[in-house]
């Protein structure tokens, strides 16, 4: 079972999907005329200029930084943390390259998804909501293929994040609980089980209450720590940089090859473990976005775009900076293999912070995965609501308790693999959505650019 997953996976992963994905990207960035360049500065304005901390969310949606703030909480999980150090040990240091090139294709996509999601959103038991399940039923001409794709996605979604991504999340927490203080899984499964639940039931008051102060927190007290290990090593940053850049396209010139990495598989890992982690082009973040309450659609795609920035070009790269600037890129354990994935993080701290290293990303992860079980829990709830309306909500959010505490005490190197393979199946849906309704997402920029609206949202669906 656990070699045909993984056959999938390689099919999915390896090749299928980095094309479709940064072709999208591609297609996106071309069409809207390099708007993750030209609108840089005004979507950072639209993100951080006019925040207000303490807005209560409610019915008619959240405020434009919950929703980014419920979006980068999804996105910024275990995948920040061992992403990197994964495809720097399997690409070499010049996958962090491909992974920026990922990134930067991926910001016109997710402006795109957030658009949209704005643009399609409705009301269901007098509740905000939306994402692509509602995109493809109501924006694709074709309403039986609309539909049948519309309930593919919003199957494979629930099974990818609420279910099975819930547990790899709480498997991490669990394992590094563990490791770093010696506590029983079990107990730490229970407790993040129960905490979770408490922000379930409050809804999208409390998820978007709990999102916005605990996201800006987790990702000060990330980049502080990791900050503070690079500085220390200085002397190794233009070294760490000169790696990334060459190695981008001559990895056997880094290192002596000693990771035996090529150019291909640089692109590769880079690619796959950044679109992987900053999530643009799968359908999961639209779902935060949607229900955010702004004057025209594409006002939310532009803050959308910073999401991808802040994982990708401000997360991401810290982690990889910390683990070339330390050294350990390369370096073996007891038994004589190359570390990699999280492990590697963890060498990387160690070598930085000595013993409290451990400490450091034992308390990073609980913050990363807690933050990503809530914000996937909201995206598989609005897909719940598509399908079964606001009866299935609540047998949903049991189940998915009932997950995160399995999650966190059992060896789920299959569910990893299981996830990785849903993950890639809720792509495809998506991205048909997201290339037939182009039309749509242009239009809402271009009567954007030229200020022609008045709270257009009024009139959209709603």
């Amino acid at each position: 079972m656990l070699d045909f997953v993984q056959a999938v996976n390689s099919i999915l992963w390896d090749f299928l999907l980095i094309f479709l994905l940064c072709g999208t990207g591609a297609y996106f960035t071309f069409k809207l005329k390099f708007i993750q360049v030209r609108k840089f500065k005004e979507s950072f304005k639209m993100t951080f200029g006019k925040i207000k901390f303490g807005k209560k969310a409610g019915a008619e949606g959240m405020t434009s930084f919950q929703s980014l703030a419920t979006a980068i909480a999804a996105q910024v999980g275990t995948g920040n943390l061992a992403g990197a150090a994964t495809a720097i040990a399997s690409g070499g240091p010049g996958a962090i390259f491909w992974m920026w090139i990922s990134a930067f294709f991926g910001m016109s996509t997710i402006f795109a998804e957030a658009t949209l999601a704005q643009e399609y959103k409705t009301k269901i038991d007098g509740q905000v909501t939306g994402g692509p399940a509602y995109y493809l039923s109501k924006g694709l001409k074709n309403k039986k293929l609309g539909k049948i794709l519309s309930i593919f996605f919003s199957i494979t979604i629930i099974l990818a994040l609420g279910f099975i991504g819930n547990m790899v999340q709480s498997n991490s927490i669990g394992g590094a609980f563990e490791s770093a203080f010696n506590i029983d899984a079990k107990i730490v499964g229970v407790v993040v089980a129960l905490l979770a639940g408490a922000i379930f039931i409050g809804g999208v008051k409390r998820i978007a209450s709990f999102t916005e102060k605990v996201v800006p927190i987790m990702a000060l007290f990330y980049i502080i720590g990791s900050l503070a290990i690079i500085v220390m090593n200085y002397k190794s940053i233009l070294p760490a940089f000169e790696m990334i850049f060459v190695g981008a396209f001559n990895p056997s010139a880094i290192m002596g090859g000693v990771l035996g990495a090529t150019v291909k598989q640089a692109v590769r890992y880079g690619v796959a473990r950044g679109l992987f982690s900053n999530e643009a082009g799968m359908g999961s973040t639209p779902h935060a976005h949607a229900v955010a309450k702004v004057n025209h659609p594409a006002e939310q795609g532009l803050v959308a775009m910073m999401g991808v920035f802040i994982d990708t070009f401000i997360i991401l790269t810290l982690t990889a900076l910390v683990i070339l600037t330390t050294g350990v890129l390369g370096s073996t354990d007891a038994a004589g293999k190359i570390i990699t994935g999280i492990n590697l993080t963890q060498s990387a701290f160690k070598v930085g912070m000595g013993s409290f290293g451990a400490v450091f990303i034992a308390i990073a992860l609980f913050f990363f995965a807690f933050s990503t079980i809530i914000g996937w829990y909201f995206f598989g709830e609005a897909n719940i609501k598509f399908l079964f309306g606001s009866k299935g909500v609540v047998p949903y959010r049991i189940l998915v308790m009932v997950f995160v505490f399995l999650g966190s005490c059992m060896h789920v190197e299959l569910v990893w693999q299981l996830a990785d393979t849903f993950n890639g199946l809720m792509v495809l849906p998506n991205l048909v959505g997201l290339l037939v309704l182009a039309p749509i997402v242009k239009k809402r920029y271009d009567e954007f650019q030229s200020g022609k609206y008045d709270k257009i949202m009024n009139d959209i669906n709603l």
